[in-house]
């Protein structure tokens, strides 16, 4: 499976990556007046934690518009993707998935940017997926020595939300992918996986990464799927290679919350899958032609690709940072996202 979506992912991205000159348009130009832009995040970057990184990039949003800036923190999924379907924010930081289901709300729901991997490119524009179990368990979802997720039906599952992309769509593909071979399960579903007793004994929805980590540390579910950019400012390798099959991943001493209270706890990551990154959106009917094309300007300058408060070295707790030298923002197309969109066919 791990094999065939990375397949799909560099072949779409070698296919679309000359052809991402065409997002931005809408009529938008009845709101060259407005004084404000709002911003919706998700839950996963609406914490404490995330507010510098918040900040640093409406800067940039103000700075290129000359207007000021309004976050709209959240809770749920949902409510970011509706407030930029509905118009109620202007911008907002969603997954491939939550753009995908904004984009079916409301056509006027583009792509703004997405940053790339350290190429500079999208050829690399991605992050990683991982279905985890406690570290002490690990030993039971072996096969043939081997890390697999043969063992997992009729366990507890936590999920983040269904609207998410790696903690979500991905691993729901994977699964049902790894399964459909079994008689017992051909006709395995994506609405199966969401509903305990039909495959798993129960589901939870942690509604942020953190929040599925947690259900899985604190004995919640056996199995949990999250992503590693959400969870590698919280943990550090215990034993393996980062971001790869088999690793096993160990809480940080004076971790923030939601992970303060589980320093030392330990989970290892059965699968590791590549994931298209998550853009930067905008809803083109309430932001100006003009502003579009400001913000373009600005977030793919090279002065954004080299301000550290956007792009913050290695290994910082930040919404963006550098994996090698060239990360930046970069325009993108819708079509960019068809492989999401056939995962959830």
């Amino acid at each position: 499976m791990k094999k065939f979506l990375i397949g799909v992912l560099i072949l779409t991205l070698v296919l679309v990556t000359t052809a991402c000159s065409s997002n931005a348009s809408g009529s938008g130009s009845a709101n060259n007046g407005k004084k404000a832009l709002t911003v919706v995040w998700y839950p996963n970057e609406s914490g404490a934690d995330m507010k510098t990184s918040r900040q640093a990039l409406d800067k940039v949003i103000a700075q290129a518009t000359g207007k000021k800036v309004i976050d709209k923190l959240t809770t749920d999924y949902n409510i970011a993707i509706e407030a930029v379907a509905s118009g109620n924010a202007d911008i907002g930081f969603l997954a491939a998935q939550g753009y995908i289901e904004a984009h079916k709300k409301n056509s006027k729901v583009l792509p703004l940017v997405v940053n790339t991997g350290g190429s500079g490119t999208l050829k690399d524009a991605v992050y990683y997926s991982w279905i985890s179990v406690r570290a002490a368990d690990a030993s039971k979802y072996q096969t043939n020595g081997k890390y697999s997720l043969d063992n997992i039906a009729g366990k507890k599952m936590s999920f983040v939300s269904t609207a998410s992309t790696s903690g979500f769509i991905i691993p729901t593909a994977q699964i049902i992918h790894d399964f459909k071979s079994q008689s017992k399960y051909k006709n395995l579903s994506q609405n199966d996986l969401t509903q305990g007793g039909k495959f798993f004994s129960q589901v939870l929805f942690g509604q942020t990464h953190q929040g599925s980590a947690v259900n899985l540390l604190t004995g919640k579910v056996d199995v949990a799927a999250f992503c590693d950019t959400e969870l590698e400012r919280y943990v550090d390798v215990a034993s393996g290679t980062f971001d790869k099959p088999g690793t096993t991943y160990k809480v940080k001493s004076g971790a923030p919350e939601p992970f303060n209270n589980l320093a030392g706890k330990e989970f290892t990551a059965l699968t590791v899958t590549p994931v298209l990154n998550a853009p930067i959106v905008m809803n083109t009917s309430t932001l100006s032609k003009q502003d579009q094309q400001k913000l373009i300007s600005t977030l793919t300058s090279d002065k954004v690709a080299n301000d550290k408060s956007i792009f913050a070295p290695a290994n910082s707790s930040a919404m963006f940072f550098k994996t090698g030298k060239n990360d930046r923002f970069v325009k993108i197309n819708d079509a960019w996202f068809d492989p999401i969109r056939k995962l959830s066919e």
